[in-house]
């Protein structure tokens, strides 16, 4: 009977596996998985989540407004044909293909900057709907509807001032607009809250599965219960205007956890503070002191050199590190060298990039080989009950969903 029983559960483990087969096509979602696909899209951000009994989270709809040639920014994937809100929900609705009908359950904005939201740009289309512009997540709810937004400002949108950026407006508008017609639900990130973004079709059978608000507009979780602090200070309108508190400071911040697995992902939040800024601008270290170890984490602002600082590396120390990269200065040098620096935390660690460019090459030099994935949309593909996972790199010049690259599998820790 001892002898029996380990094999019955390698038995079901391999049966409850999608086999991923590079050449092949990507093997759709199953219950009891979580899927966490970073899309490449070469203009902005984006990441679509599965979590083990279906439900969906959209985070980020980006779609910086540049097209095919910018020197400073990557080519649009697969090509021009279709802004980046339509390729992100394309994607959404062949990976949501075990719905009769794919929606999005949560959409997720780190903050109101276009490369996270959709730029507002001369070719930007009406939309049917509303007084609003489709672009970044008005463009995805065009193709698939999202049920319910959760961004930093809602309703009114005027920390720590009001908002006066184009783009910013039209997404403002389009999120007004769908809840006035009664067609989506909007929130305002609650931190230190796991009660927001919860599993909304099957939750009793994955108690094992959170979703932790970690920060958002300079409030962070404790670590304690579902206690925050202001990390900012309270009049901050008091001091000089450039040391206000920005958009990129102001970005959320969660936690996924399933069983021994865990994922973070913060927007643009800045680590590193510039020569004579006040201490506080450094949000990571606060942030980075409330999550702990994860076993996948998102490099903040794409990996800018303002961010990722020595403390949040040795704290998160990842096994894995997604870049998520569409700038020439993405990452900065000194930034990929904490990332992989065996000083900050000893344990082995791969980097997992979605869009390297030449230029960047050619600045930073040989340390660019050792990442482990350079281009493609980037999938992690987690076991049913957290106990290990795949990193999975899907083909992103055109929508076969063909794997190029499996790797893994990795054991949480």
């Amino acid at each position: 009977m001892t002898c029996f029983l380990p094999f019955v559960f390698l038995f079901a483990s391999v049966v409850l596996a999608p086999a991923q087969t590079v050449g092949e096509r990507l093997p759709a979602w199953e219950p009891g998985f979580l899927d966490i696909h970073q899309i490449n899209t070469g203009r902005g951000n984006s990441a679509l989540l599965v979590f083990p009994d279906g439900t969906s989270l959209l985070i980020d709809a980006g779609d910086g407004g540049w097209g095919v040639g910018d020197p400073n920014h990557t080519n649009p994937k697969p090509d021009v044909s279709r802004s980046a809100g339509e390729v992100i929900a394309r994607y959404a609705r062949r990976v949501l293909g075990h719905d009769a009908e794919p929606a999005i359950n949560y959409g997720y904005l780190t903050h109101l900057h276009s490369d996270h939201m959709g730029a507002l740009v001369e070719s930007s289309p009406a939309s049917e709907h509303g007084p609003y512009r489709r672009a970044g997540f008005s463009e995805v709810d065009e193709h698939l509807p999202i049920a319910r937004m959760i961004d930093r400002g809602w309703p009114k949108y005027e920390y720590p001032a009001p908002i006066d950026d184009p783009s910013a407006r039209n997404y403002m508008a389009f999120v007004k607009a769908r809840v006035a017609a009664g067609k989506m639900r909007a929130e305002q990130l609650r931190p230190g809250r796991r009660d927001q973004i919860v599993l909304l079709r099957n939750p009793e059978k994955y108690p094992e599965f959170e979703v932790r608000n970690i920060a958002a507009n300079g409030e962070v979780w404790t670590g304690v219960g579902d206690a925050t602090r202001q990390h900012f200070p309270a009049q901050y309108r008091d001091l000089s205007r450039q040391d206000w508190p920005t958009e990129n400071q102001c970005s959320q911040a969660i936690r996924i956890s399933y069983g021994r697995f865990d994922y973070y992902s913060g927007g643009d939040m800045p680590g590193n503070p510039p020569a004579g800024a006040p201490p506080w601008q450094d949000v990571e270290t606060p942030v980075a002191k409330a999550v702990g170890p994860v076993e996948v984490a998102v490099a903040n602002h794409h990996g800018n050199r303002d961010s990722t600082n020595a403390f949040f590396v040795s704290a998160l120390r990842p096994r894995l590190w997604i870049l998520p990269v569409w700038s020439s200065d993405h990452p900065g040098h000194d930034v990929l060298d904490r990332m992989l620096s065996k000083r900050l935390y000893p344990d082995d660690r791969d980097v997992l990039a979605t869009n390297m460019m030449k230029v960047n090459r050619d600045v930073i030099g040989p340390m660019l080989d050792r990442l482990l994935v350079s281009q493609g949309h980037i999938l992690i593909r987690v076991e049913p009950g957290g106990g290990s996972y795949r990193a999975i790199v899907i083909e992103d010049s055109d929508e076969s969903m063909r794997v190029t690259a499996v790797h893994g599998p990795y054991q949480a820790r």
